[in-house]
């Protein structure tokens, strides 16, 4: 299996295809085989690199706490060490935000920026939004990983043509360690790089399903805040838009990375 040291643990990781490279970074419970549909698309062009984050998947997990800025700098400690100079960066929900601090932090290393259904901060303000984050903890907690999968199952792949990604899903999930969840859950509360956005240069693109948990207006105001940013609605899509809709999602991207993405708000 394909390891690699950076920052002190190994790193798994898997590289498919030749060309520029193209990195997608993975939600929270997830691995870098989320993207199998994306690996076997787009290795056709570019280096299609996938990962798990520290605390995910095949990866260590040491204890915590964690950080994104700890996430991006393995990325980036990632890519120097595959010697990668610059690249495609496509980042999902908890990956989206590591995608953005890499942005911030490591502009050199980022050639065009994806960001899928996630935010460049994780303030819990609301009511409603403290209590999400509580009932996690606890499922979590007290009921265990599978339990968590199960809930989160129903959210993502509602139709009754997703009854096996459910399935998958809940398998994948309870696979996840509950300390190493818990540390990298907690690295979201209170964080925040959305008054840094103005300094992200690069081409950048924001995919929204238009039923993802947070709103289209949340995606529009931030994407107004990076100056070379457009944003592309997927309809009748949710929070896991690459394995739900990979088809539409693959031609979004496809679309973006080629230059045809023209326009600055788009529904696919």
């Amino acid at each position: 299996m394909p390891k690699i040291q950076v920052n002190g643990i190994h790193l798994y990781y898997e590289s498919t295809g030749h060309g520029q490279a193209l990195v997608f970074i993975h939600g929270l419970g997830s691995s870098g085989r989320d993207w199998e549909l994306q690996v076997k698309e787009f290795s056709r062009v570019y280096r299609v690199i996938t990962f798990d984050l520290r605390g995910h998947g095949l990866s260590d997990k040491p204890a915590g706490p964690y950080s994104l800025s700890l996430f991006a700098a393995d990325t980036a400690a990632l890519l120097k060490a595959l010697e990668i100079k610059s690249a495609h960066i496509v980042g999902l929900s908890l990956g989206g935000g590591v995608a953005f601090q890499l942005a911030v932090d490591f502009p050199a290393l980022v050639k065009t920026l994806v960001i899928i259904n996630s935010a460049p901060e994780f303030a819990a303000r609301t009511f409603k939004e403290k209590m999400e984050i509580f009932k996690r903890s606890a499922i979590v907690r007290f009921l265990g990983m599978r339990k968590m999968g199960e809930v989160l199952s129903k959210r993502l792949f509602l139709g009754d043509e997703h009854k096996s990604l459910r399935a998958l899903f809940v398998e994948r999930w309870a696979e996840n360690d509950p300390r190493a969840f818990q540390d990298a859950m907690r690295a979201l509360t209170g964080w925040s790089v959305k008054d840094r956005l103005g300094s992200i240069q690069c081409p950048a693109l924001v995919i929204a399903a238009d039923q993802d948990y947070t709103p289209l207006a949340w995606k529009e105001e931030y994407t107004a805040l990076m100056p070379g940013a457009q944003i592309v609605v997927i309809p009748d899509a949710h929070h896991a838009v690459p394995v739900e809709k990979p088809e539409e999602f693959n031609t979004v991207l496809a679309e973006f990375l080629n230059g045809k993405t023209g326009k600055r708000e788009k529904t696919f």
